[in-house]
């Protein structure tokens, strides 16, 4: 769909033509569609732009994804249709793994997914394994890559789901999660929680790495930007500014 630049809702628009696209090439799950627009709703809420809250949760991400001995990058189909291109950039600089992780089983929809990431720049792309699985998780998203999230210290999953949140975390694994609702499940679980649109959230992950490594910060510098990171207290903080918009 042709959508003029001048348009209030062009990067909207844009996005949910992803989305939609993501659908007919069969990388995104017919269900990604409401989960897209259950995010967009509190997008709304968000004023759609990255918030202070976000930023800081941004670059408390990029401190603990420096520091990760074996940092992995979770992909679903929704985010594979919304950011390839950042998302083998974002394997690049960690040199982490992107692993596929759907929730609705279909090993044709992983293959597909895989591809499309090499299209656009991935050279190392990982699937699930029937002979690996985590813990304390019944559903196809238990089923993980041996070299990939299985040793994985610390996953980032973008667009995630609570119970898998939940099921990493027991896993002994620090988890972050990009998610625009700050009362999922998610969100409330992870290690971090970053409460912004993933079309904004990565890149903007991207350049806070690029600026930690700019900088030549230390492990231990690192430790010290992580180390004042509160989950709760960012949520919090995201919540409170939504009430206050809504106020206004």
């Amino acid at each position: 769909m042709s959508i003029p630049k001048t348009h209030p809702r062009y990067l909207s628009l844009k996005t949910r033509d992803k989305i939609v696209d993501g659908v007919k090439k069969g990388i995104t799950s017919t269900h990604g569609l409401i989960a897209h627009g259950r995010g967009e709703a509190f997008d709304y809420l968000l004023g759609e732009k990255t918030t202070k809250a976000a930023k800081k949760s941004i670059d408390s991400a990029a401190a603990l994804l420096l520091m990760a001995k074996n940092p992995v990058i979770s992909v679903n189909g929704n985010a594979a249709a919304l950011v390839p291109k950042e998302l083998f950039q974002l394997s690049k600089i960690l040199d982490a793994p992107l692993e596929i992780n759907i929730f609705h089983p279909s090993k044709k929809r992983e293959i597909k997914i895989k591809n499309y990431l090499i299209k656009n720049g991935a050279k190392e792309v990982l699937l699930p394994q029937k002979n690996c699985k985590i813990k304390h998780l019944d559903s196809n998203r238990k089923y993980v890559n041996k070299d990939g999230i299985y040793k994985a210290d610390v996953v980032f999953v973008p667009l995630e789901d609570g119970d898998r949140t939940e099921a990493l975390i027991k896993n002994k694994k620090k988890v972050i999660v990009v998610d625009l609702n700050p009362l999922s499940r998610s969100a409330k679980k992870a290690t971090v929680a970053i409460v912004d649109n993933i079309t904004r959230a990565v890149p903007e992950l991207i350049n806070s790495i690029k600026w930690y490594k700019a900088h030549k910060f230390s492990k231990k510098q690192l430790k010290t930007a992580y180390n004042h990171y509160d989950n709760g207290k960012r949520l919090q903080n995201t919540i409170n500014l939504i009430k206050k918009d809504l106020i206004n």
